[in-house]
């Protein structure tokens, strides 16, 4: 009996979804590649739209913001979670990982492993929002893999707006690209790693302007499939396939629900039904 009660438990858990959170829309992109990446995972997914920026707010307030969307996600029995945001990854990741007793990731250990393995003359850069530039994770990351490479770091704080405004093929967008990424053109780096899981969405864009010589480095790809990897060796890879239909993910905002789900609709392999408003500050 207790052989048949234990089976059915580790069924339950491996069926459980995954919690992935973020500022707002951009971890999304991490979303997606989950989806992707694992077909039979179920994913609850909160955007903290109220709050966006991240990137701008001190690491007291972030890890604050962390502990109350862990405590949310939890409230879902999730097996595991994602902080889809390098902001919060920098700055927080350590100590709620502490905390928690289900395993966690955030995306700058696996986007820094991937461009310090494809990078050909050790020049990398790095953008983001202030707060991840300003945490040096990445540099630190990159300098523990190779401690003779070049990291250039480049703060590009309006992406996250333009993006969450859909502006993500606007001539603005172009314009504000250009006077970025110049910087980094002058700095001769054949490595560039979006640092920030918003700018994937704008990749086109950064791609036109930093030119065809420079591998982009996108790690919400990497995430995913370290996410994978992680689940594999806790053996919490959920084996039973899902409805086709997009019915085994859940999302959860803390502002402007409507804008999210259209926004969602047009980058996710499903349309999202509803999406939830909650009170984060309850948590």
């Amino acid at each position: 009996m207790s052989l048949i009660v234990n089976e059915l438990e580790e069924s339950m858990i491996k069926e459980a979804p995954i919690g992935v959170f973020d500022s707002g829309v951009g971890g999304l992109t991490v979303a997606r590649e989950i989806m992707s990446q694992m077909p039979n995972e179920r994913i609850v997914y909160f955007g903290d739209t109220a709050r966006v920026p991240y990137g701008s707010k001190s690491q007291n307030t972030i890890i604050r913001y962390a502990r109350q969307i862990i405590r949310f996600l939890k409230t879902k029995q999730v097996k595991a979670i994602v902080i889809a945001c390098n902001t919060a990854s920098a700055y927080a990741l350590d100590t709620v990982e502490a905390e928690l007793d289900i395993p966690i990731i955030g995306v700058v250990k696996p986007g820094a492993k991937v461009a310090a393995e494809t990078t050909r003359n050790g020049k990398i850069g790095v953008i983001g929002t202030e707060g991840t530039i300003n945490s040096g994770m990445y540099s630190e990351f990159l300098y523990l893999r190779n401690s003779e490479l070049t990291v250039v770091g480049k703060a590009c704080p309006l992406f996250v707006p333009l993006v969450e405004e859909n502006w993500i093929k606007d001539s603005v967008t172009v314009e504000v690209a250009k006077r970025y990424l110049s910087e980094l053109k002058e700095s001769e780096i054949d490595t560039l790693i979006l640092g920030c899981t918003h700018y994937p969405l704008i990749r086109s864009t950064v791609r036109q302007v930093i030119g065809d010589g420079v591998t982009l480095v996108n790690p919400a790809y990497e995430t995913a499939l370290e996410l994978k990897e992680l689940l594999e060796k806790k053996k919490l890879i959920n084996t039973k396939p899902q409805k086709n239909d997009g019915s085994g993910y859940e999302f959860y905002v803390s502002d402007a629900a409507d804008k999210f789900k259209q926004f969602a609709n047009s980058i996710l392999p499903y349309d999202i039904a509803t999406t939830k408003l909650i009170n984060i500050e309850d948590f």
